[in-house]
């Protein structure tokens, strides 16, 4: 088959996996993570991770983040948030456990006295656990890539908090989430499925892809990041009500070259204020003309966590049908390796 000579790193195994990857990140975690602070003991939760192993950051965030009763912030820099103390739950997830940005933070944030969580296949971030006594929670070897190990990488966030009380009914959640993907992959096997056409529909056109609320834009981001990694090619992303405040100005021209060049995505989900669905129709008055086409994707699923994987799974296999009929291998990533390497020179 075209897709086992381009696969190389067998992108599609890993994504059709994806709901037995959460499930085993479940049972591997069913006693619970020893070690994590008390739920009087935290103020504040900081995510730090870089990439796809940072997208566990966000969907934590968009999951967690509208009910808990203490901030989580998503970080993805050098440099630590300057409120980060004792009473900080810090986590640190890096598939490889040797990101730098993120070795960096973590390092800050034990210097700092925050209590440390390591989600991490080995590496510098596993050494720091054992060094300051933190809990470590490890990552499966057999990931291909870390944009492939979302599910590794996330459940033990969104357990954790559940087991600190910071998000009640987390495990339920895991659960509902892994049904969802189970159904949702079966189709996907089929020839002329869903995800394979709408590929077909974007083309060589470039995606640009709108979703709503925390779910729909931490979706949109990871289908403009998996176009990037696994198709080579350049994708956009934004959020509603966001982008109806500044980016739908910037429809009014160029018309002529959008409509050849663009595709627009819209994510759609049970969780969208009711405003979204009269912005999406005033957004398609400036809009509709000046793209190629207007595709909607519409998560299923139960709760939001369910609902916020099955758009990104989508998005997953979407990117790999583009990746195969543009003729491209979706595993390696040469432009990144060429960017870490020039880091070490």
């Amino acid at each position: 088959m075209v897709t086992e000579r381009l696969d190389t790193l067998g992108m599609f195994a890993a994504t059709a996996a994806l709901a037995d990857q959460l499930a085993a990140a479940a049972a591997a975690l069913v006693g619970g993570v020893a070690g994590l602070p008390a739920r009087d003991e935290i103020t504040a939760v900081v995510v730090q991770g870089m990439g796809g192993s940072g997208v566990a950051g966000d969907v934590l965030h968009a999951v967690a983040a509208p009910a808990s009763p203490v901030p989580i912030v998503v970080s993805k820099d050098y440099e630590l948030p300057g409120f980060v103390d004792r009473e900080t739950l810090f986590i640190a997830v890096s598939c490889s456990g040797d990101t730098e940005e993120t070795v960096e933070a973590a390092a800050a944030a034990c210097q700092a006295g925050a209590r440390l969580l390591v989600v991490a296949q080995g590496g510098s971030l596993v050494d720091l656990a054992a060094q300051w006594g933190a809990p470590c929670v490890g990552v499966p070897h057999d990931i291909v890539m870390p944009r492939a190990g979302i599910g590794a990488l996330a459940v033990p966030l969104l357990l954790a908090l559940g087991q600190i009380g910071l998000l009640p009914g987390a495990s339920a959640m895991v659960d509902d989430a892994v049904a969802q993907l189970r159904r949702r992959t079966a189709p996907m096997s089929v020839p002329g499925n869903e995800a394979e056409m709408l590929a077909r529909r974007i083309g060589r056109t470039m995606p640009v892809v709108y979703g709503a609320g925390a779910i729909g834009a931490v979706a949109a981001t990871r289908w403009k990041t998996q176009f990037n990694e696994n198709a080579k090619c350049p994708a956009w992303a934004n959020r509603l009500p966001e982008a109806c405040h500044n980016e739908a100005a910037g429809w009014g021209q160029h018309g002529d070259i959008t409509r050849q060049t663009l595709t627009l995505v819209r994510l759609r989900h049970e969780f969208e204020h009711p405003q979204v669905d009269r912005r999406y129709e005033l957004l398609d008055d400036l809009m509709g003309e000046v793209v190629a086409s207007v595709h909607d994707v519409v998560a299923e699923g139960e709760g939001p966590l369910a609902q916020l994987l099955d758009l990104m799974m989508m998005g997953d296999l979407v990117s790999l049908y583009a990746a195969v009929d543009a003729g491209v291998d979706p595993g390696p990533i040469p432009a990144l390796d060429y960017i870490k390497r020039g880091l070490l020179t």
